[in-house]
């Protein structure tokens, strides 16, 4: 007995299809790579506001409650210097991914 107790014969000739799993949460019907450049989009765009907090909090606030020690206004350098970088790093892999997805928009296999 294939439907028996555990699987009534209506739930096992019900058919699911993954367009229909994924419309019922709320999923787009975009392709892979709109979807993988979105996704990438977003992630970059959350690291460049971690790194505008680094430099305006490690920097800015290391600097105006420096005084006079050095130490600390050396620290904040270091900070300010390390966040740009960073920030940089960021915005060159966003303009790749860009570049990537423009480069292979009508690549197909």
């Amino acid at each position: 007995m294939i439907g028996g107790w555990f699987f009534p014969p209506a739930l096992a000739a019900t058919r699911f299809t993954i367009e229909d799993i994924g419309g019922s949460v709320g999923l787009r019907t975009t392709d892979l790579k709109a979807s993988s450049v979105a996704a990438i989009s977003w992630v970059l765009g959350i690291a460049a506001l971690v790194a505008l907090t680094f430099v305006i909090i490690g920097f800015a606030m290391n600097w105006v409650s420096s005084g006079d020690s050095e130490v600390v206004r050396k620290r904040a350098r270091r900070v300010l210097i390390t966040a740009l970088v960073g920030l940089m790093i960021i915005l060159l892999a966003w303009a790749i991914v860009i570049f990537v997805a423009g480069t292979t928009r009508n690549v197909t296999m």
